[in-house]
C-alpha cells in the first residue's frame, strides 16, 4: 500500500454538534438544500446590497434571532447575506477566472494574456503583486487580516495570523510542495517542518520500538543474504537506525550502507512526496517574513510558459488591502421537485460559486441557522490540493484561551463566533468537510 495515499475517511458522520469544525480548505461550490424556500436570498435590492457592502467593510457584526419568522422580510438577514459574500482578490482580470489557479490552464487557454509575452508588463504586474502581497502580510502582523491565501500555478499559502488555527504565532502552510522548492527555502535559511512526515516518522518509531525484538531477528536473516548483494529497504531516517543493533551486540552482522547510499536514498524519498498532500510544509514566526521575501523574488512563482505565463499569483482575503478588489460570491436560489415515497415534494436549494473561504462558509451556515430554522443540509466541493491545509500543526499550543484571541484579534473583521471556530485546532487532518447537515440546531458532518 502506497504510505503517501490520504488515508480513507469512513463514510460515517460525526455525532451532533453545536459547531462544526473549522475547514481550511477553499471550496469552490456550495449546495444548501432545505425545505424552506431561500426566497430571502433572491433579487436584493440596491440598498440592500449597498448595506451589506457597507457592513463588509466596517466588519458590522450581525446577530440574527434564532429563528427568523418572515425572512423574505428581514432587510438585516438580506443585508447580512450580501455582507457574507464579499471577499477580496488581486489581481484582478474580469476576462479571467483566477481561481482555482492549480489545474487552471485550460480555462484559461485562449484568453487574452497582453503580459505573457511582454516582460516589461510582467515586471509592472508583479511590482504591484509584491506591493499587495506585502501590505496582506502587513494586516496579517498587525491582526488586522485574520488569514489570507497566495494561489500559484502550482502551490498554495495559507497564512493565518498568531491566534487562530491553535497557533500563538503567525504561520503559513504551502501545499503541495516539491523537493526543489524546498531546497529553496532551506537555502534561504526558511526554518520549516513537514508535520505529516515528521507525523508519519514517530508513527512508524512507535511501532518499531514495538517490533524491536522481531526487528532484530530479522536483521540477522538479513544480514545473511545481503552478503549475497541485496539492497536493504529505503528508510527515512538510515544513518539514525543502526545504534539498536550495536545495543544488541549484532553490528557486525549487518552490512551498512554508506554515506552516499543513504543520502541517494534520501533524496528518492523526498521526491517521492513531492507534489502529494505528505509534502505539507509548515513555517512559523518570523520565518514568515524570511519567507515573504523568498516568495516575491521566486522564480518559480510564475508560470514563464502555457496560459499561464507571466500572471501574478492569486491573492485571496476576507478584508481589504492595499491592490485588492472586491469581489462577490455568486448566489443563485433553484427549486425544484424531488419525489419521496409516492408523493412529490418541493425542495429548495441555494448555490454560492467562487472560492469559498473558511470564514465565508461559516457565516452563510449562521445566516442559514436562522432563516432556515436550524434545519438545512449542504454538499461542499472542495478545491482538493488545499484540503491538507486541515492538519493539525505540531506543537500547536492548546492554551490559548479565548480572552486572548479575542482581545488580540478583535479588529480582523471576523463574527466572534467565527473567530471562535477559525481559532480552534484543525481536527480534519488531510480531508475536509464534504457534506454538512443541519437538524434542529446541531450539527453532523461527513469528511
Amino acid at each position: 500500500k502506497d504510505p503517501h495515499l490520504p488515508v480513507a475517511v469512513p463514510e460515517v458522520p460525526s455525532s451532533p454538534r453545536r459547531e462544526f469544525p473549522a475547514d481550511w480548505s477553499i471550496k469552490t461550490r456550495l449546495l444548501f438544500m432545505s425545505s424552506q424556500a431561500f426566497t430571502w436570498a433572491e433579487h436584493l435590492k440596491a440598498q440592500e446590497e449597498a448595506q451589506g457592502f457597507a457592513q463588509h467593510c466596517r466588519a458590522t457584526e450581525t446577530n440574527l434571532p434564532q429563528s427568523v419568522q418572515e425572512p423574505k422580510l428581514s432587510t438585516e438577514l438580506r443585508c447580512a447575506f450580501q455582507q457574507s459574500l464579499v471577499y477580496w482578490l488581486h489581481p484582478s482580470v474580469p476576462w479571467l477566472q483566477l481561481f482555482p489557479r492549480i489545474g487552471a490552464d485550460r480555462k484559461i487557454a485562449g484568453k487574452a494574456s497582453p503580459w505573457s509575452q511582454d516582460e516589461a508588463l510582467q515586471q509592472v504586474l508583479m511590482s504591484d503583486w509584491s506591493v499587495s502581497f506585502t501590505s496582506l502580510y502587513n494586516l496579517l502582523k498587525a491582526k488586522l487580516c485574520p488569514y489570507f491565501y497566495v494561489c500559484t500555478y502550482q502551490f498554495t499559502v495559507l497564512f493565518r495570523a498568531a491566534g487562530l488555527a491553535g497557533s500563538d504565532v503567525i504561520t503559513a502552510v504551502i501545499s503541495p510542495t516539491t523537493r526543489g522548492l524546498r531546497e529553496a527555502m532551506r537555502n534561504e535559511g526558511i526554518e520549516f517542518s513537514l508535520p505529516l512526515v515528521e507525523e508519519s516518522r514517530t508513527r512508524k518509531q512507535k511501532n518499531s520500538e514495538v517490533n524491536l525484538e522481531t526487528k532484530v531477528a530479522h536483521s540477522l536473516e538479513v544480514g545473511n543474504s545481503m552478503e549475497d548483494g541485496e539492497e536493504p529497504a529505503p528508510s527515512d531516517d538510515d544513518d539514525e537506525s543502526f545504534s539498536w543493533l550495536e545495543e544488541m551486540g549484532v553490528q557486525d552482522k549487518v552490512k551498512k550502507p554508506d554515506a552516499i547510499s543513504i543520502k541517494l536514498r534520501k533524496e528518492k524519498h523526498e521526491v517521492q512526496m513531492d507534489h502529494k498532500p505528505e509534502s505539507l510544509v509548515l513555517v512559523k514566526g518570523t520565518n514568515t517574513f524570511t519567507l515573504l521575501n523568498f516568495l516575491i523574488n521566486c522564480k518559480s512563482l510564475v508560470a514563464v510558459a502555457g496560459p499561464q505565463a507571466g500572471l501574478p499569483p492569486t491573492l485571496l482575503s476576507p478584508v481589504a488591502f492595499r491592490g485588492g478588489t472586491m469581489q462577490t460570491l455568486k448566489a443563485r436560489s433553484i427549486n425544484a421537485k424531488a419525489r419521496v415515497h409516492l408523493a412529490y415534494e418541493d425542495i429548495f436549494s441555494l448555490e454560492i460559486v467562487g472560492p469559498v473561504m473558511p470564514h465565508s462558509l461559516h457565516s452563510l451556515t449562521m445566516l442559514l441557522k436562522s432563516a432556515q430554522r436550524g434545519s438545512f443540509s449542504a454538499a461542499l466541493y472542495t478545491h482538493e490540493p488545499t484540503a491538507v491545509f486541515n492538519t493539525n500543526l505540531d506543537n500547536a499550543s492548546t492554551t490559548l484561551n479565548k480572552e486572548t484571541i479575542h482581545k488580540d484579534l478583535p479588529t480582523c473583521g471576523l463574527h466572534p463566533r467565527t473567530l471562535d471556530q477559525l481559532s480552534q485546532c484543525p481536527t480534519l487532518g488531510k480531508s475536509s468537510i464534504r457534506f454538512l447537515e443541519m437538524k434542529d440546531y446541531a450539527y453532523t458532518w461527513k469528511s
